[in-house]
């Protein structure tokens, strides 16, 4: 029997395609994704399982031998994926787990060249995270223990009798989807992620916009959490010899990197560049000096009128509680944030 291709659109009715039409999309990340260990950090290829477990979460992931399991360079996919998800919904679009666009749309959205040594390790891309399987306890339903997938069901290329790739169609697990479509469980990235050429320091700045965000008070861990939370296989040691080499160039756009210790344990405090400050309460009108004299420029809105009010004052974000996988120690700057009165971790885009 002739196969089905997933390009004809009666071939599941109930899963119709998503046909990615908008051009650059706002770059958009799955918190879930940004806070567990679910890549590999390093462009080698990794056969030893991912396994990770902390406050009642799990995570377990495997690569198949033959490709290796997916890197988080390969995650630019996903991330792709959600940003045109995201777009297409602030639109008023019809989305779907099927997605159909063109390497080249792709390619460009994650700011990468497209050659053919980029198509092809595009499609390698494409196997690792079809062949990489994810189990996880994560966003499971009263009834439910966990839930296993890959990170793309399927995948179909279409190539014309020259053999060039016009159009890939993929799909997308229905886990990952859900997070997306939820704007609650979706942050947005800084564009500049995707020049970052180091696998922690990739790793480490989605670390920082899911924590640190962009509150007053940074965020805090503790380098032995870190590395727990990174899935690394690297030594511990090695892996604060490449934290503290990070620190020292600060490449993470929008975040800035500091070490210190506390109680003989080695520390990394982020903190964002731009902060986010909620006001108690409005000003109350406007008022002049009290000078004998008052001159004004000339213009047509003087010096002594006042201005028209904000079209979006600055929002009053509630405080929230801290991180509560991490340990003790990396909590002490969200507990100190949430003493003074400070907005807590960012609950939104």
């Amino acid at each position: 029997m002739a196969k089905t291709p997933l390009f004809d659109p009666q071939a599941d009715g109930r899963l119709d395609p998503f046909i990615v039409v908008a051009g650059d999309a706002r770059p958009r990340d799955q918190r879930d994704l940004m806070e567990r260990p679910f890549f590999s950090l390093s462009k080698s290829r990794r056969v030893s399982p991912i396994l990770y477990r902390a406050g009642g979460i799990e995570v377990c992931v495997h690569g198949l031998p033959e490709h290796g399991m997916a890197t988080i360079w390969d995650a630019d996919v996903l991330i792709w994926a959600a940003s045109q998800i995201v777009e297409a919904e602030d639109r008023g679009l019809r989305t779907s787990r099927r997605l159909r666009f063109t390497p080249f749309q792709l390619l460009t959205g994650v700011g990468r060249a497209t050659g053919a040594t980029e198509y092809r390790l595009f499609k390698a891309a494409l196997r690792r995270l079809q062949s990489t399987v994810v189990a996880t306890t994560i966003r499971q339903g009263e009834h439910w223990r966990g839930q296993q997938f890959s990170w793309i069901n399927e995948w179909e290329e279409r190539s014309s009798r020259a053999g060039r790739v016009e159009g890939v169609e993929i799909v997308l697990p229905d886990w990952f989807y859900r997070g997306v479509v939820d704007r609650s469980l979706v942050l947005s990235i800084d564009p500049h992620y995707f020049r970052l050429t180091g696998g922690i320091e990739r790793w480490l700045y989605r670390v920082a916009r899911k924590h640190a965000g962009r509150q007053v008070g940074g965020w805090v861990f503790e380098l032995a959490h870190l590395h727990h939370k990174s899935g690394s296989l690297a030594r511990p040691s090695d892996f604060a010899l490449d934290i503290r080499r990070i620190v020292r160039r600060q490449p993470l756009p929008g975040y800035r990197l500091m070490l210190e210790r506390a109680q003989g344990k080695e520390r990394l405090r982020i903190l964002p560049l731009v902060v986010e400050i909620a006001l108690d309460r409005p000003v109350e009108g406007h008022g002049i000096s009290g000078a004998p004299a008052i001159v004004t420029s000339g213009a047509a809105l003087s010096g002594d009128q006042a201005h028209g009010t904000l079209e979006r004052p600055c929002p009053a974000t509630a405080c929230a509680t801290p991180n509560l996988d991490s340990n003790p120690d990396s909590n002490l700057l969200a507990a100190a944030v949430l003493g003074a009165g400070l907005p807590g971790p960012e609950a939104g885009r």
